[in-house]
């Protein structure tokens, strides 16, 4: 992860650049979700966010912030934003969202899952961020769609350039570790991997239990992070004149 902030301070210091990434987490809330999972979730989160190895990347370049939404999603109809658009550029910020994070109640909803709606939901948001110079969608979950437009059915025309979707999949249950909850861990995964996630880059990461959730955000946010900083930073070099061409640079050739 050193080399990951170490990348991140050789980005170029562009003036006009509102955001170096931008990226609107959907949590969960489905009827699966008990209220102990999902006081785990947004606790997660939070205890992630605030991770040593997450706090170098992010505060890495204080003119260019991250930028973060999160918001809660169930049925087709049910995405309500927890934190609206906020700038990740110092420990201030970092506290207040870690505080909105825990002192959230959870509201009422459909116990239905509409991930493909929370999909479009997602679209709407980054569409506000067009400026950053990557946009990511995170969704997590513990099932497959119910109900709603299924993610397969939704175009790549509807997904915004360059937005990337990945996903975090939730195991039920506790941490037994046993081969039902690994086959069923396996398989969320293969349905996210198949119809979900889209986009350069795109993955799937996986927490064992909602215990394991802060866990598998911090590797998905390293993960995420870490991709921006070297994909900024290897940019194509510059084309070398032939060996014996020119003596200097800005020599001009011999006679």
């Amino acid at each position: 992860m050193i080399r990951a902030a170490l990348l991140l301070l050789l980005l170029p210091q562009a003036a006009d650049a509102a955001c170096r990434q931008a990226l609107a987490l959907g949590l969960d809330v489905s009827g699966s979700v008990d209220a102990n999972e999902y006081r785990l979730q947004l606790d997660g989160l939070a205890t992630a966010l605030n991770s040593d190895a997450v706090q170098r990347i992010l505060f890495a370049q204080p003119d260019a912030p991250i930028r973060i939404t999160v918001f809660e999603w169930s049925g087709p109809e049910d995405h309500h934003i927890i934190l609206p658009w906020t700038s990740l550029d110092n420990a201030a910020s970092l506290a207040n969202i870690t505080g909105t994070l825990q002192g959230h109640q959870r509201r009422r909803a459909a116990p239905t899952t509409a991930i493909g709606s929370a999909m479009l939901a997602g679209f709407t948001m980054l569409n506000q961020q067009s400026a950053c110079w990557k946009r990511t969608l995170d969704l997590s979950g513990d099932g497959p769609t119910n109900t709603g437009p299924r993610p397969q059915d939704i175009p790549a025309s509807r997904t915004p350039p360059g937005v990337v979707v990945n996903g975090l999949v939730i195991g039920s249950g506790d941490q037994r570790g046993d081969d039902a909850r690994i086959a069923d861990i396996k398989e969320l995964s293969s349905y996210y991997t198949t119809y979900v996630v889209r986009g350069p880059g795109a993955f799937v990461e996986s927490a064992l239990g909602f215990e394991d959730y802060a866990n598998a955000m911090e590797r998905k946010l390293l993960r995420e992070l870490e991709s921006l900083a070297i994909g900024q930073v290897l940019q194509p070099l510059p084309t070398l004149p032939p060996i014996g061409s020119w003596a200097h640079w800005d020599d001009p050739p011999r006679q």
